[in-house]
């Protein structure tokens, strides 16, 4: 991933439109756009993006502007072949644009929307501004909902918290209250951080039982003490320990994380626990993004999701100015394609510099993980994560393999037995 910094924003073939020559593609990617930056109105302890601000050097009083919305929304329509466009709006905190921001944001995409193409919009959003109002729109213009919530009360509240430290649960089932009242779809994503992780059927029921959620997201915290100044793959090659040991967990005096990062052992129990309770109770009913890709991936289908996949760079992200980045965890300005203002999206989507991005992530695996039977099933995870060495001393290394290896361990032989039901359901005569 460092050495794609290095390469120019050249833009491949594939960056225009297919124009009947050769073989016959088709553009497909996806941006996380942030129209509030960095802003937010809470302050989680272990927030990823809040220090952007600073690195980015963006005004906190603004937010995306009417002409770098416009811009970007009609270039990344544009820059699309398929029959759908899905647009994320993300932060920061997205619902503090206000509604009339997002009833702007629907005109543009009918304004530009191309004959027999399908425009999507999902909202990951902590839920405290959401009303009535907020609800009866996106009920009408059929928007996801993403709801960033880590549990019950006593375990949200741990990071999650407002400017002055007060708890934030019940504004935030608050505004999940008002997407109830008015049918609204919604995800919940978890943040699986060092202190909910040790309570992971208390964190699931909640989710399944309580909040109603049949899409959950768990993300697992994992932050380098020097997040807010080294940009992924640029940390100090002789400060990196080897995986498992004691600087390569969180707590440690020396510890190359955060004290809230999840345990790698911790989060291997968290997603063994939590997947056999679904398996035995919600299987069908519920999906878990983790498990659904796992279950893909068994029956030899392509991931479902960025961090289980060979390859990435499909994923960009915008800043409020207009800026993009190569991935929504690499706003970093060494990860910086262009500005939508000055160059075309699709150029920076489809350039040299970010295919050699997305080609890292499986030319950079340590020999571990090649030789590794779960290779296929995560393909490194995420590598902004691999922030430890090898067992032999190699580079590259994911800081959660111990706790994704103990959870493959167990769950592969059910994966298998999951795929074959669903395979043998397929050729079922009808």
């Amino acid at each position: 991933m460092k050495y794609s910094t290095t390469l120019p924003v050249k833009p491949l073939p594939t960056a225009e439109k297919f124009s009947g020559k050769g073989p016959a593609y088709t553009r497909r990617f996806h941006v996380m756009a942030k129209p509030t930056g960095s802003r937010c109105n809470i302050d989680c302890n272990y927030c990823f993006y809040l220090h952007k601000e600073q690195l980015l050097e963006q005004d906190r009083h603004s937010g995306m502007s009417d002409e770098v919305l416009e811009t970007f929304i009609k270039q990344y329509i544009d820059s699309q072949d398929g029959e759908q466009v899905v647009f994320s709006w993300q932060g920061g905190e997205p619902t503090l644009m206000g509604l009339a921001y997002f009833e702007k944001i629907v005109v543009l995409q009918k304004k530009y929307q191309k004959p027999g193409q399908r425009i999507e919009n999902d909202l990951q959003t902590n839920g405290i501004l959401l009303n009535d109002n907020w609800a009866r729109f996106l009920r009408q213009h059929n928007f996801l909902v993403g709801i960033s919530i880590d549990g019950p009360a006593e375990l949200h509240d741990r990071y999650r918290v407002t400017r002055s430290g007060k708890p934030t649960f019940e504004k935030v089932m608050a505004g999940v209250a008002a997407l109830k009242r008015h049918s609204v779809p919604f995800n919940a994503l978890v943040t699986v951080n060092r202190t909910n992780a040790r309570f992971p059927l208390e964190v699931y029921r909640f989710l399944t039982r309580e909040l109603g959620a049949t899409y959950i997201q768990f993300n697992p915290c994992v932050e380098p003490v020097d997040f807010k100044q080294t940009a992924p793959q640029f940390w100090q090659d002789d400060t990196i320990p080897v995986t498992g040991s004691r600087r390569a967990r969180p707590g440690d005096l020396d510890s190359i994380v955060t004290d809230w990062s999840v345990d790698p052992d911790d989060w291997g129990r968290f997603l063994i626990a939590v997947f056999e309770e679904w398996v035995n109770n919600d299987l069908g009913r519920v999906q878990v993004n983790l498990f659904e890709t796992a279950v893909a991936q068994t029956m030899g289908m392509p991931a479902q999701i960025c961090i289980t996949s060979e390859f990435c760079g499909k994923g960009l992200a915008i800043e409020k100015n207009g800026d993009i980045f190569s991935c929504d965890h690499y706003v970093y300005p060494e990860y910086k394609l262009g500005n939508v203002q000055s160059t075309k999206l699709a150029h920076m989507a489809f350039s040299e510099r970010q295919k050699a991005f997305g080609l890292g992530k499986r030319d950079t695996l340590p020999a571990a993980c090649k030789r590794c039977p779960y290779l296929k099933l995560c393909y490194g995870e995420c590598p902004k994560n691999r922030i430890v060495r090898s067992e032999e001393g190699e580079l590259g290394m994911n800081y959660l393999c111990p706790g994704i290896k103990a959870f493959f361990d167990y769950a592969q032989p059910i994966l298998v037995g999951i795929a074959t039901l669903l395979q043998r359901k397929t050729v079922e005569p009808a």
